[in-house]
């Protein structure tokens, strides 16, 4: 498997596409089986996302090395209508949707660095990086 991978991002079975690859992906890099169970919660979170509110996008699951560190990013993207309040958005309980808002918390309590940029009418884009141990 290369070491970088895009899964388009259109329906719930890529959301499932998309967390294998990256427990495939996180297994290859050395994580730990646990390791790989958090960052496959945390793709499905941000996957989930792009199904319910945008329609299509793609995430992005590549190993990285910094500082003599290594580890997965996961950058999810898409075009979609964006989050009109993003602080408002990462409180747990908030959804717009019909869910028990916690996607986007959550994802970013299971990984080490998370970055959200949204702009309405245009998309949203989360960065999101887990460092082997």
């Amino acid at each position: 498997m290369s070491d970088s991978v895009v899964v388009p991002i259109e329906r719930e079975t890529d959301i499932v596409c998309a967390r294998q690859k990256g427990r495939a992906l996180a297994a290859a890099a050395g994580f730990l089986s646990t390791d790989q169970t958090l960052l496959a919660t945390a793709i499905s979170e941000v996957a989930r996302n792009i199904v319910s509110y945008a329609g299509k996008g793609t995430v992005t699951l590549q190993t990285v090395q910094e500082g003599g560190r290594r580890g997965l990013s996961i950058v999810a993207s898409d075009n979609g209508p964006g989050i009109e309040n993003v602080e408002l958005a990462m409180r747990d309980g908030y959804s717009t949707g019909k869910s028990l808002g916690l996607g986007l918390p959550g994802a970013k309590r299971l990984m080490d660095s998370f970055a959200l940029e949204s702009v309405v009418g245009v998309g949203t884009k989360v960065t999101m990086t887990k460092w082997l141990r």
